[in-house]
C-alpha cells in the first residue's frame, strides 16, 4: 500500500536502548513484513477466484456434484482470512500516504479495472450486478475513513457522534446494496472489510484490545477472518522490499489472478 512507511529503522544496541527494549525490537522485526502479508493475501485471492473457476475444472461443474460444491464453498470460506489483512494494509496506507486523494483514486481505478475480470470469473458474464469485486469494499472503507476524519475536525461531542454513526451506516448500506464482495450468497466481504477497518483505525492506540476485538469480530464472521487477524498481529511494520516499483506491481496481482481464473472458467 502506498505510504506504508518502513518502520522500525534504528539501532539494536543494548547500550543505547536497554536489553528489554532491544529484545522487543528484535522480536518485532521477526514478524511479517508488508510484502509477506501481501503474499499471504494473494494466496487467499487465488482461493476465492479459483473457487468458482479452477475448482470446477478439477472436480466437475455439475451442480449435483457434492464434492465439487463442498470444495467450492470451503475454498471461498478459507479465502476470507485475507479480509483483515487487506483492511489493516488499507488503514496503514491511509495514515501514511503522502496524498490521500491520489491513494483514493488508485483504489477506485483498481476496483474499476478488476470489475470485468471479476464478473467473468464469478458469473461468466462481462457485466453482472449480482456481486461487485471486493476492491470496491476497500474504496468504500477509504471514503468512510476520510469522511470520519473530516467530521472529527469540524464537529464536536454529540454532533460528531451522530454524523460518525450516520457515515458508518451509509458505508455499510453501500456495501450491502452494491453487493460488494458477495460471494456465493454467503457474506458481504465489503461490509466485513469496513468493520475491520473501523476497528483498526479507531482502536489503533490500544493494540491488545484492538487485536482482541478484531479477532472476536472475525470469529463471529464465519471464523476464518479471525485467523487473518493472527497474521496482522505479527506485522512488524517493515516493507520487505526495496524498489518502489514493487508497490505498483502488487496493484496488478489481483487483476492478473482474475483474468487467469476467468480463462480457466471458459475452458472448463
Amino acid at each position: 500500500m502506498e505510504g506504508y512507511a518502513d518502520q522500525g529503522a534504528g539501532t539494536d544496541s543494548t547500550e543505547q536502548i536497554g536489553f528489554k527494549a532491544a529484545r522487543r525490537t528484535r522480536k518485532k522485526r521477526r514478524g511479517l513484513t508488508v510484502f509477506q502479508l501481501k503474499v499471504i493475501g494473494a494466496v487467499a485471492l487465488v482461493l476465492s477466484a479459483g473457487s468458482t473457476t479452477i475448482v470446477p475444472m478439477l472436480f466437475g461443474s455439475d451442480t449435483n456434484n457434492m464434492t465439487s460444491l463442498t470444495a467450492m464453498v470451503l475454498s471461498e470460506v478459507a479465502s476470507w482470512f485475507a479480509i483483515p489483512i487487506y483492511a489493516w494494509l488499507l488503514v496503514q496506507g491511509f495514515l501514511k500516504t503522502h496524498s490521500r486523494v491520489a491513494y483514493g483514486l488508485q483504489l477506485f481505478a483498481l476496483a474499476v479495472v478488476c470489475e470485468v475480470p471479476y464478473d467473468l470469473a464469478t458469473s461468466g458474464k462481462t457485466f453482472d450486478l449480482g456481486s461487485q469485486n471486493p476492491v470496491f469494499g476497500l474504496f468504500v472503507a477509504f471514503v468512510v475513513l476520510a469522511a470520519l476524519e473530516w467530521v472529527g475536525e469540524h464537529y464536536q461531542k454529540a454532533m460528531k457522534v451522530v454524523f460518525s454513526v450516520l457515515l458508518v451506516v451509509v458505508g455499510v448500506l453501500w456495501d450491502l446494496l452494491l453487493r460488494v464482495g458477495l460471494r456465493q450468497h454467503m457474506m458481504s466481504i465489503g461490509a466485513v472489510t469496513l468493520g475491520f477497518v473501523l476497528i483498526f483505525k479507531l482502536m489503533r492506540q490500544y493494540e491488545n484490545s484492538m487485536m482482541f476485538t478484531a479477532g472476536l469480530f472475525g470469529a463471529v464472521m464465519m471464523i476464518t477472518p479471525g485467523v487473518g487477524v493472527a497474521f496482522v498481529h505479527y506485522d512488524n511494520g517493515r516493507l520487505g522490499y526495496k524498489h518502489s516499483w514493487t508497490k505498483w506491481a502488487w496493484y496488478a496481482v489481483y487483476p492478473i489472478i482474475l483474468i487467469f481464473c476467468a480463462i480457466c472458467a471458459k475452458l472448463a
